[in-house]
């Protein structure tokens, strides 16, 4: 990979009101590395709601779960197109993600069903066999470091199966999947997508040759609107299917089980009411969102008081929305009794709401389900700081935990 160049900040356009530009890099958030959320939320609390920061290429972000869930449906006027920070090309066409409806419902279904319930319930049972060895693996030893130990482990396992690919592929995608999740830097980023995008075109060569009954050959032997999909269209579908199933759910089980080693309490109420673990997997993804994508403004429009020019990059920080006192009492609060619905935006809304959710919660249920029956009573090992960053995915890279044996 190469070094990282910082871009240079950008210079705000003229119809960005200049009480409006604020120095916020979400690289980079003040007090990140203790607490990515709480940065977040300092961010929520103490920015206008909408402003333009000359970070990263130089772009708008809100911060308020109303004006997030309209950005996030109206493709009319917010596109996908812009969804990477800084703002850059995938170097392969990304169907669905990168069209907005009406062409985007027939991509969209090529994949959709790989992810329904009924067939999530199918793969549960992979996903326990996988967490049960996992965890037997390391609960004699008092302590693991649950990142190398699990959370690099376990969604990629079962990704890759589901994908028709070999497991023995985990160790040289994780890099990719890293840099594409936190780099700041486009350069590192379009590398990583390029080796994503290459191991695949492998893959699809040798389904050429060895045809299997998996998604990914599902994908390339599709037909969109009567028509057998473009190859290069069916390599983008996988390559992003893979990349997003390497890294939301990895983070997503590191910020889950920081949250509840730090805080026993919790940790007792879902032992003593097991039957509570799927509502308090909603509570714990409402309190921890990771993902935070961004639009390209399609057409000009006032939004939140201001003009948007068409061309113009938005992040709405999806984060936020479930840490919007607005919309969530208490929103810092984890409440595992907190009333249904519980609103957050972890998986996005709209026509681009992430397919893999029932199968993400899935992964979270299964590993509470199965860690505290044998582990009970854990915390962050002494001498041991949990290393965590703001990024396009928040991330949590480092987590030692230790217990009694």
């Amino acid at each position: 990979m190469t070094a990282y160049q910082s871009l240079p900040l950008a210079t705000p356009p003229p119809h960005v009101p200049p009480e409006l530009v604020v120095d916020i890099d979400l690289f980079d958030l003040p007090g990140n590395r203790e607490d990515v959320h709480l940065s977040w939320k300092w961010v929520q609390d103490n920015c206008p709601r909408i402003f333009w920061t000359p970070r990263n290429g130089g772009l708008w972000m809100c911060t308020r779960a109303k004006d997030i869930l309209e950005l996030q449906h109206d493709y009319e006027h917010f596109g996908m197109a812009g969804a990477l920070v800084p703002r850059q090309q995938r170097p392969f066409p990304a169907p669905p993600i990168d069209i907005e409806p009406p062409e985007h419902g027939p991509y969209r279904l090529l994949i959709s069903p790989a992810f329904s319930p009924k067939v999530v319930a199918q793969v549960e049972d992979v996903v326990r066999e996988f967490t049960i060895d996992l965890i037997e693996g390391f609960h004699p030893r008092g302590e693991c470091e649950f990142v190398t130990e699990y959370t690099k482990v376990l969604p990629i396992i079962v990704f890759l199966t589901m994908m028709g690919l070999p497991l023995e592929d985990r160790e040289q995608l994780l890099p990719f999947a890293d840099a594409i999740a936190q780099s700041p830097d486009p350069a590192m980023a379009h590398e990583a997508r390029i080796g994503l995008m290459q191991y695949i075109e492998r893959q699809i060569e040798l389904r050429k040759q060895h045809p299997t009954d998996d998604l990914l050959t599902r994908i390339m032997n599709a037909k969109v609107n009567g028509e057998k999909i473009e190859e290069r269209k069916a390599v983008g579908m996988a390559t992003l299917a893979l990349s997003g199933g390497l890294d939301t759910v990895k983070n997503m089980l590191g910020f889950c089980a920081k949250f509840l080693a730090q805080n026993p309490a919790h940790v007792k109420q879902l032992v003593h009411n097991p039957d509570l673990v799927p509502h308090a997997v909603e509570e714990l993804f409402r309190r921890h969102g990771v993902s935070n994508t961004a639009r390209l403004i399609r057409k000009d429009r006032e939004f939140c008081g201001v003009t948007l020019k068409a061309g113009d990059q938005i992040q709405g920080v999806s984060a936020l929305v479930g840490l919007d006192e607005e919309t969530v009492p208490n929103p810092l609060t984890v409440d595992f009794n907190r009333p249904a619905p519980i609103p957050h935006a972890t998986f996005g809304n709209g026509p681009h709401r992430c397919p893999g959710s029932i199968l993400a919660k899935r992964e979270v249920m299964v590993w509470l389900q199965e860690w505290l029956p044998r582990i009970p009573e854990f915390h962050v090992k002494a001498g041991t700081v949990p290393r965590q960053q703001s990024a396009m995915v928040n991330t949590v890279s480092e987590l030692w935990l230790q217990w009694d044996i």
